[in-house]
């Protein structure tokens, strides 16, 4: 009975996953087929920091030229810390309030991919990548995190005080060839940042319509029409986030928008599929950007979701808009908003009619975002007049003009 209960003990210390190194706990998995350092590395979103693939070889002792073994177990740069059931935070000892929502958001999205089988919650196990605590600034280089699209014309850069004291271009890529130079007609917004948080994206097409045997879909005309807010916003002197964004998709002309799947949250990242990760890795990047200008003495942030709603066929609704019960600045703003949408709608609408509620509700990215936040629904996108406002060019111009009207 005793030698069982050994041979049992010694069995489970081999499967534990602990490294031999300094005593840290870290993950271990398997080689699958067709798996090399790098694939192995990607399944686990950890293959954009070359510290990470040091420490694979480091804590496999193999070479780096070296190939994987089917079947074969090796230490991933996931550290493991137990969860303490409180906080993160005084889980793994630190105080960065961002970095945990991004450990969250990150096992959140390890558990939606299947890639965990329960969540930390249950397990009490965090999974932490090794570069979150190791390898700052040690990110491989891509366009998309050094395209900026933000610019305050406070800041020094040469770009800006040329368009701020000739009244000339300044190139945002991110708007498309056609639209990529804004002028900067005038400084009345400076000192403000506004993130833009379009719906969905990715993996997830959000609301989906038919017109005309063409497919509507809901990221495609949220995406555009937040792009063309973003582009007045720039032009009046104020730091914005794009938060969504589509490598090759910017401001488009026509009524039909092709549907796509390439869409990424800031930083270049995947979206994830599974929706409360998504809303958390949308939260979390809104709130680590805020908490940065809030350091800088930035006091005027706005966060502003928009989306297009998907109701019954036959139900027709203006563009209204959410705010958090607990938020008195953002019914505040939400309620400035309506008020020029009426001011709109009485001289652009036949009837002069606008029916635009606000309202309040408890969503996540009202709730979880740190900046006065607003929720904008554009249209029903399954009704056939609604879908004129968002379909027709000119009336995606439109809605962004109003609502950088009530912005301003």
């Amino acid at each position: 009975m005793l030698r069982s209960i050994c041979t049992i003990i010694i069995s489970l210390l081999f499967l534990l996953p602990v490294s031999a190194a300094e005593g840290i706990r870290y993950h271990q998995v398997p080689a699958l087929p067709g798996d090399g350092v790098y694939s192995l590395l990607r399944r686990y979103q950890l293959e954009d920091y070359p510290c990470n693939h040091e420490e694979f070889y480091r804590l496999n002792d193999i070479n780096p030229n070296a190939g994987l073994m089917v079947g074969r177990y090796y230490y991933l740069p996931i550290m493991l810390y137990e969860f303490n059931g409180k906080t993160i935070r005084s889980s793994i000892g630190i105080t960065d309030y961002p970095l945990a929502k991004e450990i969250e958001t990150y096992n959140d999205h390890m558990l939606g991919e299947g890639l965990r089988q329960q969540s930390f919650k249950e397990s009490k196990v965090l999974w932490v990548p090794f570069h979150f605590l190791n390898c700052e600034g040690d990110k491989s280089a891509s366009a998309n995190d050094t395209e900026v699209l933000e610019i305050d014309a406070g800041e020094t850069t040469s770009e800006v005080n040329l368009a701020a004291s000739s009244g000339g271009n300044r190139v945002f890529p991110i708007f498309g060839k056609e639209y990529e130079k804004v002028p900067l007609e005038s400084v009345k917004l400076r000192g403000r940042v506004y993130y833009i948080v379009t719906g969905h994206g990715g993996p997830d097409p959000g609301a989906m319509g038919k017109k005309r045997g063409n497919t509507l879909c809901e990221d495609e005309y949220a995406y555009d029409v937040g792009l063309r807010l973003a582009r007045n916003l720039i032009a009046n002197g104020a730091t914005v986030y794009m938060i969504v964004r589509d490598p090759n998709d910017g401001i488009r002309t026509g009524q039909y928008l092709d549907c796509d799947y390439d869409e990424v949250i800031w930083g270049n990242k995947d979206i994830y599929r599974q929706q409360l990760a998504r809303l958390k890795q949308r939260s979390a990047a809104v709130n680590k950007l805020y908490l940065q200008h809030k350091a800088q003495g930035v006091s005027k942030q706005f966060a502003i979701m928009i989306h297009v709603d998907s109701r019954s066929q036959s139900t027709q609704t203006d563009l209204f808009f959410y705010h958090h019960p607990n938020s008195r600045s953002g019914k505040a703003l939400a309620t400035k908003m309506q008020s020029v949408m009426r001011k709109k709608y009485k001289v652009h609408r036949a009837s002069g009619q606008y029916h635009g509620n606000v309202i309040a509700r408890d969503l996540h990215m009202l709730r979880e975002t740190k900046p006065t936040s607003v929720y904008v629904e554009l249209a029903n996108i399954r009704n056939a007049f609604d879908q004129q406002r968002i379909v027709l060019e000119g009336n995606r111009q439109a809605l962004a003009n109003w609502l950088y009207e009530g912005l301003e």
